[in-house]
């Protein structure tokens, strides 16, 4: 089960809140997609289709990483809240294809790593272990101290503590800052990190893509793309939404190699929240351009019914992995809606 402290008020809920939201008994994967909807401040109902997903345990699921935002352990320290978080290094060999395999460096057995959340104001902290076997650090985007800044050689088997206050808000991200870095971070060292503002954005359905490039022969030239982490996933299981409903997609560019890439979304428009870092858009398009570590927050919903592609609208780059479509559907009352109260 998720974090539930990490719903507001620092304190574990009662299995009998627990009931009256109709979590109580949940798996841990459909909690997992229902936890963060909750806005303690909105009396809004935000529903999320039914996860199908095999093996529900996998972290490297890219349906799972979806909705899987980790708010670290709570702790009250001196009258402060502090999210610790675990990340370990390690090494894995990853399925592009049914032909081809790649050696990854990954962050909690996953790439991309895990999607850390935290509030403005916050206290940081990160317990990071490298097995991965080289020299790995943690460089961490935002505001903190320069002994902080994660440039500094962790050798393997070694660890370190990596503490800062979360500021300011926005999507950031996290990543090894080894050189050569470009490799280290096109290895699988990398993760979206999302500060949440003071007050509440409205409440949506939240959903994070990862865009992400393989150079299998070391050529300094991606021959496949993806969206969290294996190509063409999201084009073979599309990504259920419900028509009309607010769809909140935090979207990163971490495709090494290529200096910029383009996010293009059929049949609509979305808001731009660039950088995450501002509560107006700042405009409404079908596609935006981003440049290597850019980031941004895009809301839009859907009228009609049907599936929808995005994909990147540089055709070498969707065509090689970088694809997937949404799965529009009308709501059926056949599952517990959540309330946010």
């Amino acid at each position: 089960m998720p974090n539930n402290s990490a719903l507001g008020n620092g304190k574990p809920w009662s299995r009998r809140q627990l009931m009256k939201l109709g979590l109580a008994g949940a798996g841990v994967t459909g909690a997992a997609g229902l936890w963060q909807m909750l806005n303690l401040q909105s009396q809004t109902i935000v529903k999320v289709p039914p996860l199908n997903i095999e093996a529900p345990d996998d972290v490297t699921n890219p349906m799972r990483m979806l909705r899987d935002f980790d708010y670290g352990t709570v702790k009250q320290e001196n009258g402060r809240t502090i999210r610790e978080f675990q990340l370990t290094a390690g090494t894995s060999i990853i399925k592009l294809n049914t032909a081809v395999s790649y050696n990854i460096w990954d962050l909690n057995g996953r790439i991309p790593g895990p999607t850390l959340r935290a509030k403005q104001g916050d206290r940081i902290r990160v317990l990071f272990l490298n097995n991965a076997g080289h020299s790995h650090s943690l460089h961490f985007h935002g505001v903190h101290p320069a002994e902080m800044d994660g440039v500094r050689p962790i050798s393997n088997g070694k660890a370190t503590i990596y503490e800062f206050d979360a500021e300011p808000y926005g999507v950031h991200l996290y990543h090894c800052h080894i050189e050569p870095v470009t490799r280290h971070i096109a290895k699988g060292l990398y993760g979206m990190f999302i500060i949440d503002p003071p007050t509440p954005r409205p409440p949506a359905d939240e959903i994070v893509l990862v865009m992400g490039g393989y150079d299998v022969n070391d050529d300094s030239h991606n021959d496949y793309y993806a969206f969290n982490g294996l190509p063409h996933y999201y084009m073979h299981h599309p990504i259920g939404i419900y028509k009309d409903q607010l769809i909140r997609l935090y979207v990163l560019n971490i495709i090494e190699y290529d200096p910029a890439v383009t996010f293009h979304l059929h049949a609509n428009f979305f808001d731009v929240y660039r950088y995450g870092m501002t509560m107006t858009p700042s405009e409404k398009t079908d596609v935006i351009t981003m440049g290597v570590a850019e980031r941004h927050i895009l809301e839009f919903a859907f009228r009609y019914p049907g599936k929808y592609m995005f994909h990147p609208h540089q055709d070498a780059i969707a065509e090689n992995g970088c694809m997937g479509q949404f799965d529009v559907l009308t709501e059926r009352i056949s599952q517990n809606p959540v309330k946010n109260s």
